[in-house]
């Protein structure tokens, strides 16, 4: 006779670099599926390939590996939890003990490889009730700064390379990311993308920050009904001129090297 108060299976990503480890965890969930219901509904090698695994939905819980080329397990639960509904993520890590004292603070469960059968179950029984965890935490426990920003658009989560984005500035709410082709707005602080990022950004404002490298010169510039000069920052591929706060050119001059 069927049990009318199982729980729903849960739908589960798999994500590590490693094959032989993907296919272990998708071996190792058959084997609980009596215990704790769930389905595989994809195995990704990076956190990229898992994004867009993720654009459809469906998910509920993402098992993610930490140490991972081209995006990192770290970066994509910071990913994910601008999702809405988010799916729960559990690190499967080789990770030191600072790190694992920092997912339980974060009420993240983890697994330590090797994985086993029952850790796996308790690890699936505990992620019908995990929250996402705080963005701040998962900053503070990456081993280095994102190479992504993310949007969220219409749905789906669009990837932003940090190194296409020219400038960031403060609008109201937002931050708008400016690349050479186009405009996107993120739901973060200025403020803690300066931190982040102290030597992708520069600060010229105090709502804009721009990316040293993409400069191609500054100039003096007179706007305003007074008629008054000040300097402005020219960016590769992009018309628009950024002013310089009088405040903070001394910093950008030393920094830019005029």
């Amino acid at each position: 006779m069927s049990d009318n108060h199982s729980p729903a299976p849960l739908a589960v990503l798999v994500v590590d670099d490693e094959a032989p480890a993907r296919e272990r965890l998708r071996d190792l969930l058959g084997d609980i599926a009596g215990e704790q219901p769930n389905r595989v509904v994809g195995l990704a090698a990076n956190g990229i390939e898992a994004l867009e695994m993720l654009e459809g939905g469906g998910v509920d819980l993402i098992l993610t590996d930490i140490r991972m080329p081209a995006m990192d397990g770290i970066e994509l639960a910071r990913h994910v939890a601008r999702l809405d509904p988010a799916p729960a993520v559990i690190f499967t890590t080789a990770y030191d003990e600072y790190a694992v004292r920092a997912f339980e603070l974060a009420a993240v469960d983890y697994l330590l490889k090797p994985v086993r059968a029952t850790r796996l179950a308790e690890a699936l029984a505990k992620a019908r009730r995990l929250r996402p965890p705080a963005d701040e935490i998962l900053r503070r426990m990456a081993p280095s700064a994102r190479s992504h920003f993310s949007v969220s658009e219409r749905g789906r989560i669009l990837l932003v390379p940090v190194a296409d984005v020219l400038f960031l500035k403060a609008e109201q709410k937002y931050v708008v990311a400016r690349t050479s082709g186009r405009e996107y707005l993120l739901d973060e602080s200025l403020v803690q993308l300066e931190e982040e990022f102290p030597g992708q950004f520069l600060r010229i404002h105090r709502n804009c920050l721009i990316a040293p490298r993409r400069v191609k010169g500054v100039a003096r510039a007179t706007t305003g009904e007074d008629g008054e000069a000040h300097w402005v920052v020219l960016l590769e591929g992009l018309a628009e001129q950024l002013p310089v706060s009088r405040r903070q050119w001394p910093q950008v001059k030393d920094a830019l090297g005029v």
